[in-house]
């Protein structure tokens, strides 16, 4: 990862881009900086063009020639938008390419950071967290703004990270290895729904929020993602994850059984019902005087079934939310359904399950090891899962 496309936008830390531009010189990356028209107005193209080495461009089309976002996009190895004012932010999320910026943002297949930076009060708005919210949605990475004294005079959230700390993530982003380049990875996510009848059904609270953030990290390492996905209102739009969306639990089994036989690893993180209704009414079900039974039957197992099916190279890892017994019953689970590991997460935990962002997992494997995490964001908990896979398969190939 050496090239490295820098988004500068109209805010009083621009000059904050300068020295990240020439940390990131200095250690051998390619650097061409972007500009918003506003952000000239706070640093000259000159001083980006000086240390990076590199023209700078403020225009889809100069009076030399039209500046192609499409081969910028795809040139980069990461893009960095550094300053993201709350303007730019709003761009983003909405698709309004009208700079140079956001064109290549849209045109962008790598990695893409945003360091946002503004007052106090326009971070906390309802609109700024949403769109960033949606951003983070789209795969991007946000750099968390830092605390301090502001350019209104207020002291809060607000500041741009520090160039020392982008350069850091930009480093880190570099030394992570394509360690799944070449793989296919299957991930169920979401709830199920079953059909009582055409207006009610059966279903759970999932999200589909880890799941997807599996996904986003197994596509961010270089695998081939197929990911299942139940009825949600998230999903992803990284390029490499191909979503199959499905609504009931046999829907979503005839699409594991389907992807099935070349899957290098398979994720089972879905919430899938367990029953069924026996027999789904076509017509609505009318209210009646006294209670109302439902027949239920069971649901394919899907890890279960697909895990009697499992080749030896292949990895599966399921997903245990418990509220008693935890341990007992995650183990259980993982040795009766063939896992090779099994990640527990408990309701008993503050800020874990069901439609939080973030989740704390304790994961077991099936050669005896147990190791817990503090609570974090599902995009973390996601790659802490993914590196667990990983030793795991190192240590199985050293066995061999």
């Amino acid at each position: 990862m050496k090239n490295v496309i820098l988004g500068v936008t109209g805010s009083i830390a621009a000059y904050k881009a300068l020295l990240l531009v020439r940390l990131l010189v200095k250690s051998g990356y390619d650097v061409k900086v972007l500009m918003t028209p506003t952000s000239k107005e706070f640093v000259a193209p000159l001083s980006f063009e000086t240390l990076s080495k590199n023209e700078v461009h403020s225009d889809i089309i100069s009076e030399e020639s039209w500046n192609n976002h499409v081969d910028l996009g795809l040139w980069a190895d990461v893009m960095i938008i550094a300053p993201a004012t709350a303007v730019t932010l709003s761009k983003m999320a909405s698709g309004l390419s009208d700079n140079i910026v956001v064109a290549t943002y849209l045109s962008a297949k790598c990695p893409v950071l945003f360091a946002p930076a503004m007052d106090l009060d326009m971070w906390k708005h309802p609109a700024t967290q949403a769109n960033v919210e949606q951003l983070e949605g789209y795969g991007n990475q946000l750099i968390p703004v830092g605390f301090g004294e502001l350019a209104s005079g207020l002291v809060g959230d607000g500041r741009m990270a520090e160039p020392e700390d982008i350069f850091s993530i930009v480093q880190q982003l570099s030394k992570k290895k394509a360690d799944l380049s070449g793989k296919k990875v299957l991930i169920t996510a979401g709830p199920t729904q079953e059909r009582i009848d055409p207006v009610r059904f059966i279903s759970n609270f999932s999200t589909g929020r880890m799941g997807i953030a599996l996904a986003e990290e197994c596509a961010s390492r270089g695998a081939t993602v197929s990911l299942v996905l139940g009825p949600t209102q998230l999903t992803s739009h990284v390029a490499q994850i191909r979503i199959i969306s499905v609504l009931s639990a046999d829907e979503m089994f005839k699409a594991c059984q389907e992807e099935w036989e070349d899957v290098d690893i398979a994720f089972f993180a879905a919430a899938v019902a367990d029953y069924t209704p026996a027999a789904p009414s076509h017509e609505k079900v009318k209210k009646k005087e006294g209670e109302l039974s439902i027949p239920l039957k069971r649901t394919t197992d899907i890890a279960l079934t697909l895990g009697s099916m499992k080749k030896n190279e292949q990895i599966s890892v399921g997903f245990a939310l418990e509220t008693s017994n935890e341990k007992f019953n995650a183990v259980e689970k993982m040795n009766k359904k063939n896992f090779d590991l099994i990640v527990l997460n408990s309701l008993k935990d503050k800020g874990a399950g069901f439609g939080h962002t973030t989740n704390k997992v304790t994961i077991f494997t099936k050669n005896g090891l147990e190791q817990s995490f503090d609570l974090k964001s599902k995009k973390d908990v996601a790659a802490d899962i993914v590196d667990m896979t990983l030793s795991l398969i190192h240590e199985n190939n050293s066995d061999d």
